[in-house]
């Protein structure tokens, strides 16, 4: 093999390898990240205080990574909107509705819808023409969704399912699509993903904070040191989940990115049972499996687009 082609081999390489490690990460911390949430509540701390506190240290901690990186959050207007509108439909709203719903779906179920976005956003991306129609791709958002179908259909069917909380729930996925698209559509030019991810969680902290004014809405908390303790892991793994999501958007586009929550449920529905003592969702064997297949799909696909485009230039 000559030199020019392990180079373009090792390009080929890191197209898929990077993204795909991302999606695997963040998903990760995506699952892991619904737990905690739950057993947030269960030691007495509210949705919108945990949610606050976390994101708040999670900016503090990717501010530091961006002021070592000398990539800091830049501050114009065009930046300005991008942190508050994103800030707002990819944090703020669709955690303080999900987090709120899981006391009464449960954390597992949580962790299922959230991977309900990659249908919203394929059909966004394919009319907005960010994205090429590919039938590979095309078939694992449908499987994925097909799995996460399944779960959130049997979930209603429960005798003592929560409708009004589940349709909350459901609200969730919905502003993460939407939020996929914004922040691939009005990425500031020039800006690094470690840079903007500490400034869209700045602006979730102040937007959360907002909301503290309204009745029945605080941001108080127990000083003790096992809800303090709480928030540390939470910020870390938020902080970790939103640099690997800027990541993923950057080198792998939004319709990968949606997918973040199909690896987030195949991590977080396991750890709902067996260590939060969770029933497993009815259809849990048939959804998963279709929501793995998915993500191989869509990623396979991206793989053929990438080497394809490698290819032809």
């Amino acid at each position: 093999m000559s030199e020019s082609s392990e180079q373009q081999a090792s390009r080929n390489t890191s197209t898929w390898l990077i993204p795909f490690a991302c999606l695997l990460g963040g998903g990760g911390l995506i699952g892991i990240s619904t737990n905690l949430a739950k057993y947030a509540g269960e030691i007495g701390v509210t949705p919108l205080a945990f949610l606050f506190w976390s994101i708040t240290g999670a900016a503090a901690i990717l501010l530091i990574v961006a002021f070592i990186r000398h990539e800091l959050p830049p501050l114009n207007a065009r930046s300005f909107e991008y942190y508050f509108v994103a800030a707002l439909i990819s944090v703020a709203g669709s955690n303080l509705l999900l987090f709120s719903a899981i006391p009464h779906v449960g954390a597992g179920f949580v962790a299922l819808i959230i991977s309900l976005p990659p249908l919203l956003t394929y059909l966004g991306a394919l009319a907005l023409r960010m994205e090429r129609f590919n039938i590979v791709r095309a078939l694992g958002v449908a499987v994925a969704l097909l799995g996460a179908g399944v779960l959130a259909a049997r979930k209603f069917s429960t005798p003592d399912a929560s409708t009004f909380w589940i349709l909350i729930a459901l609200c969730g996925p919905v502003l993460l699509a939407i939020g996929n698209i914004y922040r691939t559509l009005r990425w500031p030019d020039k800006a690094s993903p470690s840079a903007l991810a500490p400034g869209m969680l700045i602006a979730a902290s102040l937007l959360l904070l907002s909301f503290s004014v309204l009745p029945n809405f605080s941001v108080n908390m127990p000083l003790d040191w096992l809800p303090l303790g709480l928030i540390g892991i939470q910020a870390a793994v938020f902080a970790g989940q939103f640099l690997l999501l800027f990541l993923l958007q950057k080198t792998g586009g939004p319709v990968l990115l949606s997918l973040l929550g199909s690896v987030g449920a195949v991590v977080g529905v396991p750890v709902a049972i067996f260590l939060q003592g969770e029933m497993p969702p009815e259809g849990l064997f048939l959804g998963a499996s279709l929501i793995a297949l998915g993500v191989g799909l869509v990623t396979w696909g991206g793989v053929k687009m990438a080497t394809t485009s490698t290819e032809t230039t």
